[in-house]
């Protein structure tokens, strides 16, 4: 269903957890665009999101593409992302599909061979690309040569999460943003898995090497107390580290025999990253060019995820106490 140049695009949401409750929010004040309507099987959400954004809201998909839409992003659960983005595309809608893609490398190339086909944007909701310290940290590295990553991704459990483990939920966005800073596949993947509370692993040290030789490692857990998400890059020529929640960007360079060195905070936008997101997938659908995070890209990094886990079929350390 193409969108006219002249009217905004009506996109939809189908999912209205935390998350789709972002993209809704985020939506209903996005220029050139109308949030055509939400749709959820819980009532009581529904409701919810209907009291503060006024928008229609229906039980499920059909009800959703009866209102009349362009686009519908999905942030339903994983399993069911495959189901609903083939539903959107074989009626022409395009479809941003939250990470990850789908439960399994041969869903997620479904849906990329579906969208090739019937000629409709397919991007994937990797939000941390969009995080402003992520994009400064990007830029600062742009050009260097690229010795080694450390990623961590931690914070408390997530009652919400029933269906997959701390690799698929956080460390995901990690391998992204491991593959988008060096521009480079993974290509050795070593991974120590643990479950201390849950029933899946809620700990995860992973180690990488990509193809152009980079050096990489995400410690990601549901233990600690707090939040924390930071990000090392040391090149050849400067050390760069960024707290990915506080926006703090610091460029260590001009290293000297005797130790000394000069150190600068770089300078970090204030965007929402969902805003800023979700205006990247509008945008792509009205010029018809690849958008920011490709289906290509959502399974690659998928598909290192799911090897992590592969990795280590061996009985995961410790015994839940959930």
């Amino acid at each position: 269903m193409a969108a006219a140049e002249d009217r905004p695009l009506r996109i939809g949401v189908v999912g209205i957890g935390v998350m789709g409750s972002n993209h809704a929010r985020v939506l209903s004040g996005l220029p050139g665009v109308t949030l055509a309507g939400v749709a959820d099987p819980d009532a009581k959400q529904r409701e919810f999101v209907a009291g503060i954004l006024g928008c229609p809201t229906v039980p499920d998909l059909d009800g959703l593409i009866a209102l009349g839409v362009d686009a519908i992003t999905v942030a339903a659960p994983t399993h069911l992302h495959r189901d609903i983005a083939m539903a959107c595309i074989s009626r022409g809608i395009h479809v941003l599909v939250e990470k990850p893609i789908a439960s399994t490398v041969e869903e997620g190339r479904e849906i990329i061979d579906a969208a090739r086909r019937a000629g409709v944007t397919l991007m994937v909701g990797h939000v941390e690309r969009f995080n402003p310290a992520v994009d400064a940290i990007k830029q600062a590295i742009r050009g260097e040569q690229i010795l080694s990553i450390g990623i961590t991704r931690v914070g408390p459990f997530p009652p919400r999460m029933s269906n997959v483990g701390v690799v698929i939920d956080l460390a995901v966005h990690d391998i992204d943003l491991i593959r988008w800073f060096t521009d480079s596949d993974i290509t050795e993947v070593q991974p120590q898995l643990a479950s201390a509370v849950a029933e899946r692993e809620d700990i995860a040290l992973l180690q990488f090497r990509t193809a152009s030789g980079v050096l990489a490692h995400i410690n990601t857990n549901w233990l600690t107390p707090f939040k924390a998400r930071s990000v090392t890059v040391a090149t050849r020529g400067k050390y760069v580290t960024g707290d990915l929640l506080t926006r703090q960007v610091t460029e260590c360079f001009g290293f000297q025999p005797d130790g000394s060195y000069s150190m600068r905070h770089l300078s970090v936008g204030h965007n929402e990253p969902l805003r800023s997101e979700l205006l990247a997938f509008a945008e792509a659908i009205r010029t018809g060019k690849p958008p920011a995070v490709t289906g290509e890209e959502g399974v690659a990094s998928l598909a290192i995820a799911i090897q992590c886990l592969d990795s280590h079929r061996a009985p995961i350390a410790g015994k839940s106490r959930a």
